[in-house]
């Protein structure tokens, strides 16, 4: 059985420097989605969509590991973030109910939109997912982008952030784009301080 790792595959993506910004091309992919608004730690809306997007993800790595032809082992990929607010000084003022978001994870094409809807439609068979009826699954093109890694909690990002802006003006480009996030560490396990997190600006 073939065995595919998509984040040693696609390092640039995945692996960027914490010290260093730097520009990459992101190609276009396939992603799971889910819209949501609001702080992300207040309410169940955030983990809702989170449990769904992961419950359908490992649902459809599964029909693909156990298919009769061409069967592939893979890892699920990582929960993405793009965050947005209608006055950006929402961020910067720490005005989470303000903030809004799409959670996702991007899905490597082996099952394509036929099979993806089969995965959702048995991932909502075997346990019940309020945000499911709220998922979609459509590609996604993000093209020239800067990033940086975050290493440490997410509420001490904004020096990072600030830095990947300065980094995109010194270049001469602007932001173009929503603020997009990797989440690379499993933080129910993992020391805050050794989280890492890519932080991704479209660029122009």
């Amino acid at each position: 059985m073939e065995k595919i790792d998509f984040k040693k595959r696609d390092k640039a993506l995945y692996a960027p420097s914490a010290r260093d910004c730097a520009f990459v091309d992101v190609p276009e992919m396939s992603f799971l989605m889910i819209d949501g608004a609001g702080d992300p730690n207040a309410g169940a809306a955030y983990a809702e969509a989170v449990e769904a997007l992961f419950s359908v993800a490992y649902t459809a790595k599964f029909m693909v590991k156990k298919r009769a032809e061409n069967p592939v082992d893979y890892g699920v990929l990582p929960l993405e973030g793009l965050w947005w607010a209608d006055d950006p000084s929402a961020f910067t003022a720490g005005r989470r109910d303000e903030w809004l978001w799409t959670m996702m994870i991007r899905q490597p094409d082996l099952l394509g939109e036929a099979g993806i809807a089969a995965a959702i439609e048995a991932a909502g068979k075997k346990k019940d997912l309020p945000a499911l009826g709220k998922l979609r699954f459509e590609r996604f093109a993000e093209g020239r982008a800067a990033q940086v890694m975050h290493l440490g909690p997410f509420t001490e990002e904004g020096p990072t952030i600030a830095r990947l802006h300065a980094f995109i003006e010194a270049s001469g480009s602007h932001l173009a784009g929503k603020h997009h996030e990797i989440y690379l560490s499993d933080i129910r396990r993992a020391a805050p301080e050794k989280w890492k997190t890519v932080l991704r600006q479209p660029v122009a």
